[in-house]
């Protein structure tokens, strides 16, 4: 199936006389016959559901539709995008662990990995990924590392990650790469394809695409090789003491990411989507391929208007023929990427807010990749936590305003920008 097709078809597949639409398994608890087939269940020897922190059918329809747009051979819901994240990295890096990471990537992300992550005993090391060559990136690697991680679209700056370069560094090194696919979605781009062994998405964003509920996926390939490199990955490739001494590795093979993410962290940490939640993310993602079409044909009209105006000091969109990214954008992104822009104003921090403040149309909303046109100041709102050092490292700058192009008509998003500019004049 083509992806448009599998937005709408994947997933749930009803039989006879089941409904056709997914239905809302709004239950915490499954029924069972005897004893033994629960036992059997809590033991990883048979699939079904018992609980629903752990899993849950409508969760599970909705996962495998992604894992089908992605590419991936499973994945699993969380309770939002930051969950994912932690997640992914923390289903195979424990106390005495190290991160490499790209540094432009989203805020939340950053103080993730550099400030939380590292109570927890795991180092991080942040780089410039267009900075930096291949010899100094993999100078990084550190023996204990366990993987590389980047966003395909980079929040808020708008840089394109060259995926590709990145999985052959981590692949040699005997690494997975973790890529974060949320503002170019599997409708514009599948990273597993260039050699990205996890995804991740915040589905808060274009795959829900109405800001109606919080949530995130994890996508695991099913490509790399645990066993392979089993003295990185313990909690994979050895025995599991509280499933009776089981090795995700051997018992699951390609499944064996996914399982333990669902047996172990989500058992233990339950940041698990509701099923009403996975149900409206759902209806969401069958119309995800004509409204990802919709975004990036609008934003690329703004950026091409933005760019003409003097009142705009500079431009990040990849997809302008001048932008530095331009060709990566070409190369991952064919169709599009995303609706998100990069801008800045010419003057002051105070005037690029004053110029918000002006927006009639357009809100100025924490959210992002939403159907309807929304803006934010990071260094004021998202990033405020960091220092300017580190704001600069995640390549947020001071007058950086980040423009989510919606699915209006563009004349009318236009209109209510120039406005707006006209305000500070």
């Amino acid at each position: 199936m083509k992806q448009g097709t599998i937005c709408v078809q994947a997933g749930w597949e009803p039989t006879k006389g089941e409904p056709r639409a997914l239905p809302i398994y709004q239950s915490t608890t499954f029924k069972y016959n005897n004893s033994e087939q629960m036992a059997r269940l809590f033991d990883l020897k048979d699939n079904g559901y018992f609980y629903t922190r752990l899993a849950n059918p409508t969760n599970d329809a909705v996962a495998s539709k992604i894992a089908k747009m992605e590419g991936g051979v499973a994945a699993m819901l969380t309770s939002s995008g930051q969950a994912a994240t932690f997640y992914a990295a923390f289903n195979i890096c424990e106390n005495g662990g190290h991160i490499l990471s790209a540094s432009n990537i989203y805020g939340g992300t950053f103080n993730l990995f550099g400030v939380t992550m590292k109570k927890m005993g795991i180092d991080c090391t942040f780089f410039d990924p267009d900075k930096l060559s291949d010899d100094e990136v993999k100078a990084l690697i550190r023996p204990n590392t366990k993987f590389i991680f980047g966003e395909t679209i980079s929040n808020p700056g708008g840089a394109v990650f060259d995926i590709e370069r990145f999985a052959n560094i981590a692949h040699e090194a005997g690494l997975p790469l973790i890529v974060d696919n949320t503002f170019a979605t599997p409708v514009n781009c599948q990273p597993i394809k260039w050699g990205a062994d996890i995804v991740t998405h915040s589905t808060t964003k274009y795959m829900d695409g109405h800001a109606s509920c919080v949530g995130g996926v994890i996508v695991d390939s099913g490509n790399f090789d645990w066993m392979a490199h089993k003295e990185k990955f313990p909690g994979l490739c050895q025995p599991d003491e509280s499933y009776h001494g089981l090795t995700y590795a051997t018992a699951f093979g390609k499944l064996a990411y996914i399982t333990k993410a669902t047996a172990q962290l989500m058992r233990d940490l339950g940041s698990i989507q509701s099923p009403q939640d996975a149900y409206i993310l759902n209806i969401g993602l069958e119309s995800l391929h004509v409204r990802m079409r919709q975004h990036c044909h609008n934003a690329q009209k703004v950026a091409e208007w933005l760019e003409s105006r003097p009142e705009v000091g500079w431009v990040n969109f990849a997809g302008l023929p001048g932008n530095k990214f331009y060709s990566l954008y070409k190369k991952y992104c064919p169709n599009g990427g995303c609706g998100v822009i990069a801008f800045g104003l010419n003057g002051t921090r105070e005037e690029a807010i004053k110029f918000m403040d002006a927006l009639k149309m357009i809100t100025i909303v924490t959210h992002v990749a939403d159907a309807k046109t929304c803006v934010l100041h990071p260094a004021s709102h998202t990033h405020r936590q960091l220092t300017d050092e580190q704001l600069r490292e995640a390549g947020v700058a001071p007058d950086l305003v980040r423009l989510s192009v919606g699915i209006e008509d563009v004349e009318d998003i236009i209109a209510d920008l120039e406005q707006a500019m006209s305000a500070i004049k």
